[in-house]
């Protein structure tokens, strides 16, 4: 996660950078239930509205926290399919509040109603997260569902009426990225706290509709419009969250956008960038499936680690016999292609290595979604060559998974 008003703010209000730390625990990210009254497009889980079966129960999610708690997990993100549809939900986060963690409700928004926002409010989430793919229509057709985009942004209204600190989740692909700018113009008018934007990732249905990816002039045009509304905004005292995930070149390219618009702040920032250090999935953050299989991050649902039925999360965690997480717990990685010549690759860390997976084969392999040139990220001349190229998803084809480190 990349977050953009933190090092916006850093150009006004400069801090000392240190070195890069690590939190005590990894942010997990949990999946309490696949089931999800919508089938979005991109969805990294491939959920649908049925039950599916082996899911853990509450006295078994209770056990859970509990070894979360012990291997000091600071944050807890109760996300799906659709968390609200789980009877339990609001048990849950209740005994996460009263056990000290930071607890987000990961939410498609449509849920969120009078019947349910007393029970939302009183459990005092710490952050409600709801996902707005586009304006009206755009939503509807990546939520398939017609009226999704009114249905969440009433839950969004009624979460600000009560005074819990709301945020919108927007993935960007090549078919809604012209809805970008009336998106940051609707999170400004209507008083958002946060905006999360996302890359697209090859997870899932993600990855099946991978080709729709947005293209690299495309991602570079929404990263200026974003850097470009987070300072307007921080220069006019409107302090709000803005944050990218999913492609951790984002920093990289600040540093460029900086050191062309504010040379005289480019050190600085870059010593900040260094201490952020990029891509964290196996260190930083976590996810536990419904089933209680635990992975890299979200999007490494083809990957089990282990089981948190089994063996407690904290062993599973720290497990570097596995080489995919002793790999991606080295800093930096080692990595080859374009990423391995990389002269920021302490800044980025290699950014998505699903993606890097799912298009080669090859976990190290360098990410096809880095958006900078060849000039942009320093490589010598025995570094170019020709840059791995987007395919469309092949359902059929069967790729081995090379987690070996060379």
């Amino acid at each position: 996660m990349f977050r953009i008003s933190q090092f916006i703010r850093e150009l006004d209000q400069p801090t000392p950078a240190g070195p890069r730390r690590n939190p005590p625990g990894p942010v997990v990210i949990w999946n309490l239930i696949r089931r999800c009254n919508l089938t979005c497009k991109h969805c990294y889980s491939i959920s649908a509205d049925s039950d599916f079966p082996g899911e853990l129960n509450t006295e078994q999610v209770f056990k859970v926290m509990g070894d979360l708690k012990a291997f000091r997990v600071p944050v807890l993100i109760l996300s799906g399919g659709e968390p609200l549809l789980r009877p339990d939900i609001f048990d849950i986060a209740r005994r996460a509040k009263a056990m000290g963690f930071y607890v987000g409700l990961s939410s498609n928004g449509t849920l969120i109603d009078e019947n349910n926002i007393d029970a939302i409010d009183d459990i005092g989430f710490d952050y409600v997260g709801v996902s707005l793919d586009g304006i009206g229509a755009t939503h509807d057709k990546f939520r398939r569902l017609e009226g999704a985009f009114d249905a969440s942004m009433r839950g969004i209204r009624l979460c600000q009426d009560r005074g819990i600190k709301v945020g919108v989740r927007y993935t960007m692909t090549e078919d809604n990225a012209h809805d970008l700018p009336a998106l940051l113009k609707l999170v400004e008018d209507e008083g958002i706290d946060k905006f999360y934007f996302s890359h697209l990732n090859y997870a899932g249905r993600g990855n099946k509709y991978r080709a729709d990816d947005a293209r690299h002039r495309t991602t570079r045009e929404a990263m200026d419009l974003l850097f470009d509304t987070c300072l307007d905004l921080h220069r006019r005292g409107i302090e709000k969250e803005f944050v990218t995930g999913n492609n951790d070149a984002d920093g990289v390219y600040m540093l460029h956008w900086v050191a062309a618009r504010f040379p005289d702040k480019a050190e600085h920032v870059r010593a900040k960038l260094l201490a952020w250090g990029g891509n964290a999935s196996g260190v930083n953050v976590a996810n536990i499936d419904n089933l209680g299989v635990v992975h890299p991050d979200t999007m490494w649902w083809h990957v089990p680690l282990g089981n948190v039925k089994e063996r407690p999360f904290g062993e599973i965690w720290s497990d570097v016999s596995n080489p995919l997480m002793a790999g991606l717990k080295q800093h930096p990685r080692t990595l080859s292609g374009r990423c391995g010549g990389c002269a920021y690759l302490n800044i980025c860390n290699g950014s998505s290595r699903v993606r890097a997976q799912q298009i080669t084969g090859d976990v190290w392999a360098e990410d096809p979604a880095c958006y900078l040139s060849d000039d942009e990220i320093g490589l010598d001349e025995a570094s170019r060559g020709d840059r791995v190229e987007l395919t469309a998803y092949q359902p059929r084809r069967r790729v081995p998974i090379n987690v070996e480190q060379g």
